[in-house]
């Protein structure tokens, strides 16, 4: 049976709705520089979880309140993730304050184009922005790259910041050219 595109009580939801309760779990887990691997396993749970709400939304419909929900969800998650990090001295604190930049921001444009009518969903470099994200966070709590192999999600790191700054001026260029009307203006 398909959802109403109107519906806020879908399994995908709840699914949604679940990994933003489960994240402070994750938060509390993550250990210093020396990775966890409670904390990988709860990261790989709370990402997996995604492509589950991902599968309900297209099994039975997609809603609005999904097309708000999921984003949301994917930006805690990271971002919650990627300060926590911060905090621990693991992440360098200007990759992550770019990124949540640009995550403030485009969620901004999705709020304000939302009440203009107009769907902004996610482009596929933002898609690979966020799994470079996820893998990012995942290499830093998996103990065998956390102290030994720090390039590894150094590099990822850097890698997902430069993707959320393209992909970033990509929503910009398309919301400037496409739907100006979605752009708001300084008075």
């Amino acid at each position: 049976m398909a959802n109403d595109p109107s519906a806020i009580a879908t399994w995908a939801n709840a699914v949604t709705v679940g990994r933003v309760l489960c994240s402070p779990i994750l938060f509390v887990l993550v250990d210093g520089k020396s990775g966890s691997w409670p904390a990988l396993a709860v990261w790989f749970v709370l990402c997996a979880s995604d492509g589950v709400d991902g599968f309900l939304a297209r099994r039975h419909g997609t809603t609005r309140s999904g097309a708000f929900l999921d984003p949301l969800a994917d930006k805690i998650l990271v971002l919650g993730a990627m300060f926590t990090l911060v905090g621990e001295g693991v992440f360098p604190i200007i990759a992550v304050a770019i990124i949540a930049a640009r995550e403030v921001a485009i969620s901004m444009y999705r709020v304000f184009a939302g009440a203009q009518g107009i769907s902004v969903p996610a482009s596929r470099l933002a898609k690979l922005k966020t799994v470079s994200q996820q893998f990012a966070v995942a290499f830093a709590l998996c103990p065998i790259t956390a102290l030994d192999a720090t390039w590894t999600w150094t590099i990822l790191l850097w890698f997902a910041t430069v993707l959320t700054v393209i992909s970033g001026a990509q929503y910009f260029w398309k919301a400037t050219h496409h739907h100006p009307q979605a752009v708001p203006r300084a008075v």
